[in-house]
């Protein structure tokens, strides 16, 4: 299993962003094997509405409904976990979204993050993994 984040859908749709080619290979060939969290399919949404219109957030919705990618509802222990890890990773301004990745990351044992956001994702020290391998 990868968790994704935001960057990687929507620069897999936007043909003008530098990382286009290389994220749509990577959502082509692996995209049964992400996970997110629901609040990456709220931000995705957003952003691709915002950038692309409702089509397009509609269809990135359907997929989401064919289970590519899976959905992780977060629990109370999720949104704890989250809030620690904004209280603890303030400086870097780690934000709500960012921050449930990482909960879900510990929750399922899973350190492998598809995502952009190198900055944040290097810096975060998960309980389960000395660190997390950053894909693509």
């Amino acid at each position: 299993m990868i968790l994704a984040d935001t960057g990687i859908f929507v620069a897999a749709t936007d043909s003008d962003d530098r990382h286009h080619l290389e994220c749509a290979a990577f959502v082509a060939e692996r995209a049964e094997e992400f996970v997110i969290p629901h609040t990456v399919v709220v931000e995705v949404c957003w952003m691709l509405e915002r950038t692309f219109g409702p089509s397009v957030e509609a269809e990135f919705l359907r997929s989401v409904v064919a289970g590519t990618p899976k959905v992780e509802a977060l629990g109370m222990e999720d949104y704890l976990r989250t809030a620690e890890l904004v209280d603890s990773y303030a400086d870097l301004h780690l934000g709500m979204v960012d921050a449930s990745i990482v909960a879900v990351a510990e929750r399922l044992d899973i350190s492998t993050i598809a995502t952009l956001n190198r900055r944040d994702f290097t810096v975060v020290r998960p309980r389960h993994a000395e660190l997390f391998q950053l894909v693509p």
